[in-house]
């Protein structure tokens, strides 16, 4: 119930500017609208993109960020659209419309500044598939950070010493992964050959998105599992689990930039960008985040990362992104994996993983 009733604000706004069009429209339409009723209608869509946003992100969390966005405008301009042309026309309709436009682009990154000032909400992320792995019982190797270019360093020999095993990924696989057609390397297209084999002999594998990796519905069916954000789950494990990203809550920096990296119109302009720059864009977006914000990258957040797990209230709460091994409560930061370090979840215990051998049991 609650769902449907956060549609009740952008509805009920909507409905208020087509009765002031209206009462508009029994006068002379001839004459413009005056300013103060043009920032009126400017206020209402800011605050009509604003709930709607709000009402979408809490309706289903199976919708990535930019594609909300585009939902959003569609639906809030096809309205308005229908509104002008075949309801009520005025004589300045046209600047009535750009009004709209700038008003629901306000409002849609005005749905963005909890996020931007730290928000760790879990309906700013998404997920898709299924988070049930059909054998609880079995290994789970937990991998983050690995940052992998050409080679997959400790894959293939992880997956034959720990061949029943099920795989969790935490982000950053590659230095830069943009999921969209002409970003794709040599490497990432091996890397989804390896998933699918493994799938088709009956083991899951999910992929948790981290801060180097962009615009995935094109590979949702690739994987078992997709998500970003905070609290990921497994459907019956004692653990929740993120990237890490999100942790640090001061981080406003990164915070404005995830938010900015993933929005609608940097995806167009992803999608406008020939294929043959693809790569090579990849390229300088990996040695500009090498250079990038590197105090919250060198700084473990202790504080805010307690803060996560108390947040949490799960039995055990897991994160990758500070390439750090930290052990602190109920919470476990794995290290960074670009050498082959792994975790290993089985019978209800962590260990430390690397390769062919297991070499450490944690405190769990």
């Amino acid at each position: 119930m609650t769902r449907w009733l956060s549609w009740f604000p952008p509805v009920a706004m909507l409905v208020f500017i087509l009765l002031l069009d209206l009462h508009r429209n029994q006068q002379d339409v001839s004459v413009p609208y005056p300013l103060a009723h043009r920032l009126v209608a400017l206020f209402v869509f800011i605050m009509v993109s604003f709930t709607a946003d709000y009402a979408l992100r809490v309706s289903t969390d199976r919708i990535q960020p930019y594609l909300r966005q585009f939902t959003i405008f569609g639906l809030i301009l096809l309205v308005v659209s229908i509104k002008d042309w075949y309801v009520c026309q005025t004589a300045d309709q046209i600047y009535t419309w750009w009004m709209c436009v700038a008003g629901i682009a306000i409002g849609l990154f005005a749905s963005g500044l909890p996020l931007i000032f730290g928000s760790r909400h879990p309906s700013f992320g998404w997920r898709y598939g299924t988070n049930k792995r059909p054998d609880a019982t079995r290994p789970l190797i937990i991998v983050a950070d690995p940052h992998w270019r050409n080679n997959l360093t400790g894959l293939q020999e992880a997956s034959y010493a720990m061949p029943d095993a099920d795989w969790l990924f935490l982000g950053d696989v590659f230095d830069v992964w943009v999921g969209i057609k002409g970003f794709e390397t040599d490497a990432q297209r091996n890397f989804i050959w390896w998933v699918s084999e493994r799938r088709r002999t009956g083991h899951w594998v999910g992929l948790w998105l981290g801060n180097r990796d962009y615009f995935f519905d094109g590979m949702l069916s690739k994987f078992d599992f997709v998500g970003e954000g905070t609290e990921g789950k497994l459907q019956g494990e004692p653990f929740v689990f993120e990237h890490g990203d999100l942790i640090n809550t001061l981080d406003r920096q990164y915070r404005f930039w995830s938010f900015l990296s993933r929005s609608a119109p940097v995806w167009v302009i992803a999608n406008l960008i020939p294929s043959c720059f693809g790569t090579k864009l990849t390229a300088f977006l990996e040695r500009k985040l090498q250079s990038t914000n590197k105090g919250n990258k060198t700084n473990f957040p202790t504080n805010e990362f307690q803060r996560a797990i108390y947040d949490s209230k799960a039995e055990f709460f897991i994160s990758g992104h500070f390439h750090t091994h930290e052990e602190t409560d109920k919470g476990i930061s794995i290290p960074w994996a670009h050498e082959g370090k792994f975790l290993l979840w089985h019978d209800g215990k962590f260990r430390a993983y690397c390769a062919e051998k297991t070499v450490d049991t944690l405190t769990y």
